[in-house]
């Protein structure tokens, strides 16, 4: 099972690159409602969130939508989950590892 875990100093482009890697699809970051800069460390564009600290763990059997409420709620960041063309949302029922199929 692919998984795979960062922390707040971890660059956006980074993350993109290691989630395409682990699960094949296009993972959208946002900073506010625009794109966040893919050379901006995670910490640097969280916008509250429940944790102190900025790791996390993502596992493939994670579906879609718990990922994107977890990292919203718990570290602040607004992400989604694209295909792996990044032509369209992947459904939020997915698993992780399924994305990239879509």
């Amino acid at each position: 099972m692919s998984e795979f875990s960062f922390t707040g100093r971890t660059l956006v482009k980074n993350l993109q690159k290691q989630f395409k890697k682990e699960f094949g699809g296009t993972l959208r970051v946002y900073n506010g409602k625009k794109f966040a800069d893919p050379d901006a460390s995670l910490a640097s564009i969280r916008k509250g969130g429940k944790s102190k600290k900025v790791d996390f763990k993502v596992k493939g059997n994670m579906q879609v939508g718990t990922f994107e409420k977890k990292m919203l709620d718990e570290y602040g960041i607004r992400v989604q989950v694209a295909n792996k063309n990044d032509t369209k949302l992947v459904d939020n029922k997915l698993t992780l590892s399924k994305c990239g199929n879509e």
